[in-house]
């Protein structure tokens, strides 16, 4: 454990001057010591000493477990706790409360993992029995998501390597395992003690960063020794990988997430960030990483509802937006907001909880929790166009670029095919169980010309992966959250993206889609219920969404038959009242209400495919033809008073739709007419609606321009000012 003794007064330590209780000996600071006491810091100069020695050097703030101690040379507008429980005088803040609550929780559930075992070791505990063998048998055979446990090995590595809780010959193994890993798709297969499942994706957003995160913090750990993946020395991994990291980072602060507002995949970037943020040791890896790891919880803040975090995604699965208590955030929710609940076994939570170096900013609470009777809107333009690629910096026929546009995932884009393919040579990636299937059509794809011609032809089917610029509009009330990718690629195929999503509680949600596939069980996607055969074009205005689906009958090379219907998922029992009237399907949960209706008016809920699903009512709606419209508008008691009166005037709004012009006229009792087609503008009372070009950020609490330079976030007297380029990060206060 590192101790700082305070020399000259310990009311420096102290907002405004007043002094805290000694507790007869040196005091230990959380910041440096694994929780044993916190500092909230804003200007500290710190020297790292060796013991009994002295030193006019910069200070390392990381733990280094007992083997020397920091003197604080200036410390101003600190805030401190002391977790002894001699020290009756100190006040323990809610983060720290809500730390030690996730780590007893662990402990006394015993649950193992990377990590689990991390937690344990945090508090000088053994993990339980083979609490690493899963991960470690990951990395030895290149398994896909090996990449998942390196933030939490890496920690373990930098941090308690000398921990009398573990146990030498695991160390050992975890040691071996990071040295022999395979990093980045050029490096070798064959490693002696290895071996290469073949089916690791390492160039999606999240697994990029995670693997560059974790190429870089290998070789720090060991700058003198040589990888056998790479031939490269620690030093050599440091200098190839930092520029990739940069690069992940300015284009996410810029342009935001590819795969955006990712209930599943935002946790594992945490990961990646607070790894950097408390391993790093070169301090602009640090700050950017600590910068982006703002802007994603920013992303959070602004578009979840009573700590859910269901809005439009980029990325999700079928129980993540079905159910915001399963959502891959949820114990973050809980940790940092005191929303959802909390979420033992969760790796990025780990990571944050036993975070020294990095603290969400309060501003950002704020902003989560702010349930005021005014609307929230917000607007957001996340992600590039690959038209636009050069204007960022990158070139779509470099294959050194290719890995940084891959995280947008455009494979078989008419510009990108061509790059694609040389990457499957220069990877050889053609084995890859992802790249599997164009390895029968490898001849076919070796002619260039035949390569053009597919990527035009099938575009519309062949990039359903691929994750172009997005334009994100979320309308948040107290009692509901309603939230759009406005007109998004409409008419093409879709992979696991989740257009809009109406949120009235934990389950009460709704949504629509075009299923890729009619097997209810099938796991791949697209699927019944993630993804879509046929993106729609949807729209939203305030508190009322429009969804417009044209199902391409085409005969596809991924997708060959497409079902003739759309659904919505609208799940009864988790409710507290619901039932049709009309072509107008009514749900209620709590003062929040929804009414939602269909082009076929003989769309109905069908009976339970499985009673376990959806609280064992009904909560599929079928809505049968080639094209189909669908209309949500959301309200609540302080607007109607009552239900009765919210149906009452939802029944009497006039409709005017015709589904095979695919164009709907809407006199909304709360937003007045709304006019919408498969092309042209939306009209909202005779005004066009903007559906694209928004801000990086435009909310009541941030205006950013997009491309992004300075972001700034205020909510009452707390504020977040953030510059990139110069690595600035202004907070006025922490969440501690």
């Amino acid at each position: 454990m590192l101790f700082a003794r305070i020399l000259p007064a310990l009311a420096l330590l102290t907002p405004g001057g007043h002094a805290l209780a000694q507790c007869g000996g040196p005091v230990p600071l959380l910041c440096d010591t694994d929780g044993d006491f916190a500092v909230g810091i804003e200007d500290i100069h710190a020297i790292r000493l060796a013991a009994g020695s002295a030193s006019s050097g910069p200070g390392d703030l990381r733990d280094i477990d007992g083997d020397g101690m920091i003197t604080l040379a200036d410390a101003r507008q600190c805030s401190t706790r002391c977790a002894q429980p001699q020290c009756a005088s100190a006040v323990e803040g809610p983060f720290a409360a809500a730390r030690e609550a996730f780590v007893d929780t662990v402990i006394e559930e015993r649950r193992s993992g990377t990590y689990g075992a991390l937690a344990h070791l945090y508090r000088g505990v053994a993990p339980p029995p083979g609490s690493f063998d899963a991960d470690l048998d990951k990395l030895n055979s290149r398994d896909d998501t090996a990449d998942f446990a390196l933030p939490g090995l890496m920690t373990v590595l930098a941090k308690h390597a000398n921990n009398e809780s573990l146990d030498s010959d695991q160390r050992q193994l975890i040691e071996d395992a990071v040295l022999n890993f395979r990093y980045w798709p050029d490096e070798l297969r064959e490693v002696p003690g290895t071996t290469d499942k073949q089916n690791m994706v390492s160039w999606t957003e999240n697994h990029y960063i995670l693997f560059a995160a974790g190429g870089y913090l290998a070789g720090q750990l060991y700058p003198e020794q040589v990888f056998p993946a790479s031939g490269r020395t620690g030093q050599e991994m440091m200098a190839v990988f930092k520029p990739r990291i940069l690069r992940w980072l300015e284009l996410r602060y810029r342009s935001g997430f590819s795969e955006w507002l990712s209930n599943v995949y935002y946790p594992e970037d945490m990961s990646a960030l607070l790894a950097l943020i408390d391993l790093a040791q070169d301090p602009e890896l640090v700050d950017k990483s600590r910068i982006v790891l703002d802007t994603l919880f920013a992303d959070i803040a602004l578009n979840s509802f009573n700590g859910f975090f269901s809005s439009t995604h980029g990325r999700t699965y079928r129980q993540h937006k079905m159910n915001g208590s399963y959502d891959a955030t949820r114990g973050i929710m809980h940790l940092i907001w005191g929303l959802n609940r909390r979420h033992p076994t969760s790796k990025a939570t780990t990571m944050l909880a036993l975070s020294e170096r990095y603290r969400v900013p309060e501003v950002l609470r704020r902003i989560a929790t702010d349930t005021a009777s005014t609307p929230m809107e917000n607007r957001q333009r996340m992600g590039i166009r690959m038209e636009q690629a050069a204007d960022w910096g990158l070139d779509v026929n470099s294959v050194d670029d290719g890995m940084a546009l891959l995280t947008m995932e455009p494979y078989t884009h008419p510009l990108f095919i061509d790059t694609f393919h040389q990457l499957l040579y220069a990877y050889d990636w053609w084995d890859n169980s992802s790249f599997r299937p164009f390895r029968a059509a490898r001849a076919e794809l070796d002619n260039p010309d035949v390569r053009a011609f597919a990527a035009q032809f099938f575009e519309w089917d062949i990039t359903r992966n691929m994750r172009p610029e997005v334009n994100i509009y979320t309308y948040r009330t107290p009692h509901y959250m309603l939230s759009t990718a406005q007109d998004w690629r409409k008419g093409f195929g879709g992979d696991q993206s989740s257009i809009w999503q109406a949120t009235l509680g934990a389950e009460a949600v709704s949504f629509t889609t075009h299923p890729g596939s009619e097997d209810y069980l099938d796991a791949g996607t697209p699927s019944y219920w993630v993804g879509y055969g046929t993106l729609p074009r949807a729209a939203q205005v305030r508190n009322v969404v429009i969804s417009l689906y044209d199902v391409d009958t085409r005969e596809g090379l991924i997708i060959t038959e497409q079902p003739l219907y759309t659904h919505a998922f609208l799940p009864r029992a988790k409710f507290d009242d619901s039932g049709k009237e009309g072509s107008w399907f009514f749900a209620r949960k709590g003062e929040a209400y929804l009414a939602l209706w269909s082009s076929d008016p003989d769309a109905d809920w069908i009976p339970a495919a499985e009673r376990g699903f959806g609280g064992g009512d009904d909560y599929d709606i079928i809505a049968n033809g080639e094209k189909t419209i669908w209309l949500c508008e959301l309200g609540d008691a302080s607007a109607y008073g009552d239900y009765a009166s919210f149906k009452a005037a939802i029944r009497a709004a006039p409709v005017e739709a015709d589904t095979q012009a695919l164009s709907i006229r809407y006199r909304s009792p709360s937003q007045g007419l709304i006019e919408m087609g498969w092309d042209g503008p939306v009209l909202h009372n005779g005004v066009a609606v903007p559906l694209d070009d928004y801000a990086r950020y435009d909310n009541p609490w941030s205006q950013a321009a997009f491309p992004a330079r300075d972001i700034t976030f205020t909510h009452g007297g707390s504020y977040l000012r953030l510059n990139f380029d110069a690595g600035i990060r202004e907070v006025s206060d922490t969440f501690d």
